[in-house]
């Protein structure tokens, strides 16, 4: 039985009611060694580090995955409750990522396997396609205050299988944008009182789904990037009485957003802004309102602003929201915080083991990548409850002076917490003289020499 510290059992103990008693148990093992272990996360790895490796019943955790009842968008809902409860105040804005990844996977029993642009390995001069499986991810965009600054928590992530998956199966394809549309109508259900900001890339500025967050009861905000080309327009014209025929949806064309940026007439202001990498820094901003339109597709309301650096490093861009009352430094402060979505798959992927999953069977493949991706989350989850207030400790040497804890520390500080085992003084004489369980001593032994 695991003998785990008051606060991280209070946390683990929320997402208990979703398994059986047997079903938990299994999983809090698999949930412990995947956080204990270094480099693949499998099943067998985690049996390993957790000094299960006589079990002879291996087969019950691999079926936790493959087999076993319970639905991760309940897990999601409740680490996504657990996530707002520690970092956002209750009258704060939500604002949440959303972006796609490649999980790089090869096989023939893959069903949802297709090939796609790899976007970490492409450039604009250069395109890499890659085989794996497409996952859109929800992040919470939050700040941490042993960190200072923001972090992207992952709490939902759906599987978006390849054209040739559905077209085996005479399913109709669902682009990203249609998950990503369900996605946010869901978040939109779990939290139907709050207010919702969604930042996303260029890939998402797609009339419908703009459209399908505005028209909600509750609209959620939207904010993307928008092409300099884009058609806008004025609102449509009040239509005056005993007019006859279909109303205007539109006014008259305005400028591109190209043509006010080449237009000396265009009026800029400039202002402090929060930037990457959590810097400040001074831009030019110019701003206005419009309706997106395009024929057949919904008309939209949006407020855009165009940036441009007064020094010239970084080329013009253009940015859409479709709440019409924010400003525009705020509208970028908002969107500046996409950039920690991209660090958060870099640290999944370097220090969580996504990528290293093994799992053929199509329940286990749904659900073994999202657990991992809300391992970042959770893992902020427990330091956040051991820390109790106090600053996250470093990993310091002579030659490197880190200033800003990282997530490698914070999961290095938690795995310290969770060895399953107690450290006895061998003699109050000699403190630098312990005394450890030959058990814990084997299997800390085994992990350091097979680690990779």
């Amino acid at each position: 039985m695991l003998i785990l510290p008051e606060s991280i059992v209070q946390v683990l103990n929320r997402f208990a009611p979703v398994f059986s008693k047997r079903v938990w148990r299994l999983a809090t093992v698999l949930l412990v060694g995947a956080i204990l272990t270094p480099g693949k996360r499998t099943v067998s790895a985690a049996l390993r580090v957790m000094g299960l490796s006589d079990e002879a019943h291996f087969q019950n955790y691999h079926r936790v995955l493959s087999r076993a009842v319970w639905a991760s968008r309940q897990l999601s809902r409740i680490l996504l409750c657990l996530l707002l409860d520690a970092f956002v105040p209750p009258d704060a804005p939500i604002v949440v990522g959303i972006d796609e990844t490649l999980e790089r996977r090869w096989g023939a029993k893959i069903a949802a396997r297709g090939i796609y642009r790899d976007a970490v390995r492409s450039s604009k001069e250069f395109f890499v396609k890659a085989s794996g499986l497409r996952w859109i991810c929800l992040m919470l965009l939050a700040p941490i205050p042993w960190i200072g600054w923001v972090w992207a928590l992952p709490f939902f992530s759906v599987l978006a299988p390849s054209e040739r998956y559905h077209a085996e199966r005479q399913q109709r394809h669902k682009k990203l944008t249609d998950w990503a549309r369900q996605m946010i109508l869901q978040l939109r259900r779990w939290l139907p009182g709050r207010k919702l900001v969604v930042v996303a890339d260029s890939g998402y500025a797609v009339l419908e789904l703009l459209a399908a967050c505005v028209r909600l009861v509750n609209p959620v905000v939207m904010i993307t990037r928008l092409r300099l080309d884009a058609a806008l327009y004025d609102p449509a014209p009040s239509r005056p009485p005993g007019a006859r025929g279909r109303p205007r949806i539109k006014g008259d064309r305005q400028p591109t957003l190209a043509a006010r940026l080449a237009d000396p007439a265009t009026v800029w202001q400039r202002c402090q802004v929060s930037w990457y990498g959590g810097t400040t820094r001074e831009v030019e901003l110019a701003s206005g309102t419009a309706v997106w339109y395009h024929g057949g597709l919904p008309v939209v309301p949006i407020r855009w602003v165009l940036i441009r650096d007064p020094l010239g490093q970084f080329e013009a861009q253009a940015l859409l929201c479709t709440d019409l009352t924010e400003t525009p430094a705020q509208i970028v402060a908002w969107f500046v915080l996409r950039w920690h979505v991209e660090v958060t798959f870099e640290e999944v992927r370097r220090h969580l083991g996504v990528e290293t999953q093994r799992q053929w069977s199509d329940l286990a493949i749904l659900r073994t990548t999202p657990a991992l991706l809300g391992l970042f989350s959770l893992v902020t989850l427990l330091v956040q409850g051991l820390l109790q207030g106090k600053n996250l400790p470093t990993r310091q040497a002579a030659w490197y002076q880190k200033a800003t804890p990282t997530f490698s520390d914070a999961l290095a500080f938690l795995r310290l917490e969770l060895w399953p085992a107690r450290i006895i003084w061998r003699s109050a004489d000699k403190p630098d003289i312990v005394e450890i369980p030959r058990g814990l001593l084997n299997c800390l032994t085994d992990t350091l020499a097979f680690a990779t």
